[in-house]
């Protein structure tokens, strides 16, 4: 992740066109709300759910527990935004959608990238 946001559009477009790059996370410096809810819908948006949004480096246990909840929070908010647009254009979301879109948001999308 990149601290810019031109840089951060231009990484979401390079993961679209280049299946060999996987985007995760928010890199500490970029763990404000409003940064992570800007870049997560982006990449919601250009990605669907093909990307991990949320992952730790930290190096200590007491910053692992306050960025986690403090991300958690804002990635769901994005996510029931965007499910509020399909539903409100016609889409019939189902709760398998819901629990495979979130796990891949939370790992899965890169166990599947390492896998190809």
């Amino acid at each position: 992740t990149f601290l810019s946001r031109n840089n951060q559009h231009e990484a979401a477009v390079l993961a679209n066109k280049f299946r060999n790059l996987h985007i995760y996370g928010c890199w500490w410096y970029c763990n404000n709300p409003s940064i992570i809810k800007e870049v997560t819908t982006m990449r919601i948006e250009m990605l669907g759910f093909g990307f991990t949004a949320q992952h730790s480096d930290s190096r200590v246990l007491e910053q692992l527990l306050y960025k986690w909840p403090h991300a958690r929070k804002i990635i769901t908010e994005v996510v029931t935004g965007e499910y509020t647009k399909l539903i409100e254009s016609g889409w019939q979301l189902t709760g398998d959608e819901v629990t495979r879109d979130v796990r891949r948001l939370m790992g899965e999308a890169y166990h599947e990238f390492m896998n190809k």
